[in-house]
């Protein structure tokens, strides 16, 4: 894994630890996030932040990453994890600038009751945040 693009290591250490302080840091102020559950992109560090930061309360616990793809400013990251139950499979594709900050993050997922499931939990989650 040291092959890994700054910003790429940066995710996974904030997967890993789900710490809010690092993901703030790693986000560029006019980060975008693109989510299958919402129809139109999420703009900004903080609309972004809590959207990630929710996710991964709800997939963190079973989240795991299990292959990956990169050039000089993108990624791609392919997960599963496990909802009550639901198995769930996705990607998340990640762009960055020059400093190394996310400006685009898109998720991406399958199959369709996992994608349910996963938009259930993160309606109550976010719902419990507000």
């Amino acid at each position: 894994m040291s092959d890994q693009p700054p910003a790429v290591r940066s995710w996974h250490a904030v997967a890993e630890s789900r710490d809010e302080a690092l993901l703030d840091a790693l986000l560029a102020d006019d980060v975008v996030f693109r989510s299958p559950a919402v129809f139109a992109p999420q703009e900004g560090k903080a609309l972004t932040a809590r959207y990630l930061s929710s996710a991964l309360v709800v997939l963190g616990p079973s989240l795991r990453y299990i292959s990956q793809w990169h050039d000089e400013s993108s990624a791609v990251l392919e997960f599963e994890a496990d909802l009550d139950g639901v198995y769930v499979h996705g990607v998340d594709l990640l762009r960055w600038n020059a400093e190394n900050k996310l400006v685009g993050f898109t998720v991406m997922v399958r199959p369709i009751r996992g994608l349910q499931k996963l938009v259930e939990l993160m309606r109550r989650q976010l719902a419990e945040e507000a």
